[in-house]
C-alpha cells in the first residue's frame, strides 16, 4: 500500500507538459456471435473488465496493449431463429484476452494541448484469447480442455479529455476469432467430431462494449514544439 501511495504521488508531480503514456481501465460488457443464441451484433449481456496501456507516438496514433476478461453466454431460447429456439442449446465460457496493435485518431489529439479535445478513433492489431473447449452431449454443454486462439480486433470509439491528465472514451470492439468452438459447436477433439453442429464454415465472434478511463504521464514526445 505504501508503494502504491508513493507511485501515485510521483505521478502527481509529473509535469503537465510531459505526457506521452496512458494507463487505465476498461469497464463494460461482452456478447458472443456464433451458432448458439441471438444473432445480434452488439448486445452486451455479461460484465467485461480490463487494463490498458497506450504509447502516444503522435497526435494521430498510439501503440496500445490491453488485457480484458469476461464471461460469454448464449441461449437458443433467446433466439428468434425458429431452428435455434427449437434446439434449445445454451453455453457459458470464460475468455481472457491479450491484445496489441495500433490506435488511430481521426482528429489531432495532442496530449500537450490542455484544451478540451474530442475525436473518433479506430483500433486494430492482433489478440490472443484463452477459452475452454466445449462440446454438447444430450443437450448439455460440457468442458473438454482449456485452449487458445488468435483473433483480429476491430474497434471504433470516441474519446475526450475530462481533465489535463484524464481521458475518458467509449468503444465497441468486435473480435473475429480463429475458432468455431467458443460455443461447443465444433470440438477439436476427434472423438467428439460426431457432436458438431451449426455452420462449420464460419468462425465465432465476440464483442466488448464499454468505457475506458486513462491517466496520462511520461516523457515529452518529439511531435511537440518546444
Amino acid at each position: 500500500m505504501k508503494r502504491l501511495i508513493l507511485f501515485i504521488f510521483i505521478l502527481g508531480l509529473t509535469k503537465l507538459n510531459a505526457q506521452i503514456h496512458e494507463v487505465g481501465v476498461f469497464l463494460g460488457g461482452s456478447n458472443y456471435i456464433g451458432d448458439v443464441g441471438k444473432t445480434n451484433y452488439i448486445n452486451p449481456n455479461e460484465l467485461a473488465f480490463g487494463l490498458l496501456y497506450k504509447w502516444n507516438k503522435s497526435p494521430r496514433h498510439a501503440w496500445r496493449i490491453s488485457y480484458t476478461q469476461s464471461k460469454i453466454t448464449a441461449n437458443d431460447l433467446d433466439s428468434k431463429v425458429p431452428g435455434r429456439y427449437k434446439r434449445g442449446y445454451d453455453f457459458e465460457n470464460n475468455i481472457k484476452e491479450i491484445s496489441a496493435g495500433l490506435e488511430f485518431n481521426f482528429f489531432d489529439f495532442n496530449l500537450h494541448d490542455f484544451e478540451k479535445k474530442l475525436t473518433p478513433y479506430i483500433y486494430t492489431g492482433l489478440s490472443y484469447t484463452n477459452y475452454d473447449e466445449l462440446y454438447v452431449i444430450n443437450g448439455e454443454t460440457k468442458t473438454d480442455i482449456n485452449h487458445g486462439t488468435f483473433s483480429i480486433p476491430m474497434t471504433v470509439g470516441l474519446k475526450t479529455n475530462i481533465t489535463p491528465n484524464f481521458i475518458v472514451g467509449f468503444e465497441v470492439g468486435a473480435r473475429y476469432t480463429m475458432t468455431d468452438n467458443l460455443d461447443g459447436s465444433l470440438p477439436k477433439n476427434e472423438n467428439l467430431e460426431p457432436l458438431k453442429f451449426g455452420n462449420i464454415n464460419s468462425k465465432d465472434w465476440y464483442v466488448f462494449s464499454g468505457f475506458t478511463l486513462t491517466y496520462t504521464f511520461g516523457e515529452k514526445p518529439c511531435y511537440c514544439a518546444d
